[in-house]
């Protein structure tokens, strides 16, 4: 049955307005579809965070021109569908692939991303790649790791300590080790407080000086010459007779 004008005008805007903002597309075709599945491969896609319609071959292009995936809704022949997102396209590719895998109805023809066009090959490809989360979190992981490494050696370091500390003290072990460290860590003596021997030993007396030991020249008593002792009945007594000599006697 054929359209009004004024009714394609309406669906070329809808159709542009959902494609501007597309940065991915895949488009598809199939023999027959029953409603049952149509309805789940509509459900598929948009779990997949796309949209999905069946185009005209002649109104598609139009609907497309301007948008990034314009060149993929060129030329377009036979029964076309397309699964569009401006979301991740892996995504898209996964959800979509796994529905086809189970509806062999259903055949891919092209896909394009980012305005690069994709063979059916390539789009099989794309829907084996990692997507956008994923990528995400494997390359978050790797930048945390050696900051994470990092936290789980520090805190494990300081639960082993505590572990080992707490477990001393219920068993008592750190009274004798205190105290051997308080003795080691004691500082030494003062010199102050060196033993009295020392002391005495600092305070013994120093030599007596060469000139306090021997006697004065003037005091120590001149041998007399035998030359010089006075000859005998000389009228000097000598002090051999001097000692012997008599007391004199008292004058009356």
């Amino acid at each position: 049955m054929a359209i009004s004008r004024a009714k394609k005008a309406q669906k070329v805007q809808l159709l542009t307005k959902e494609l501007e903002t597309s940065t991915t597309a895949i488009i598809g075709t199939f023999a027959k579809l029953t409603v049952a599945q149509d309805f789940a491969l509509r459900k598929a896609i948009r779990e997949s965070g796309g949209k999905y319609r069946v185009v005209k071959n002649k109104l598609a292009p139009i609907a497309g021109k301007g948008t990034k995936i314009e060149d993929a809704l060129k030329g377009l022949k036979g029964v076309s569908s397309v699964a569009f997102t401006s979301g991740d396209p892996v995504q898209l590719a996964k959800g979509f692939s796994k529905w086809v895998s189970e509806n062999a109805e259903f055949q891919f023809k092209l896909g394009i991303v980012d305005g690069k066009l994709l063979n059916v090959e390539e789009v099989k490809a794309l829907a084996t790649m990692p997507g956008k989360e994923e990528i995400f979190a494997k390359l978050l992981f790797l930048i945390n790791a050696p900051a994470q490494r990092l936290v789980t050696v520090l805190n494990a370091t300081g639960r082993d300590l505590a572990v080992v500390l707490g477990q001393g003290v219920e068993k008592e072990k750190f009274s004798v080790a205190v105290g051997a460290a308080a003795k080691v860590a004691s500082p030494a003596k003062a010199p102050s407080e060196a033993p009295a021997a020392a002391a005495v030993v600092s305070k013994a007396p120093e030599p007596a000086a060469a000139s306090e030991v021997a006697a004065p020249a003037s005091e120590v008593p001149t041998p007399v010459a035998a030359s010089e002792a006075p000859a005998p009945g000389s009228g000097v007594a000598t002090p051999a007779e001097a000692s012997e000599a008599p007391a004199p006697e008292n004058e009356v």
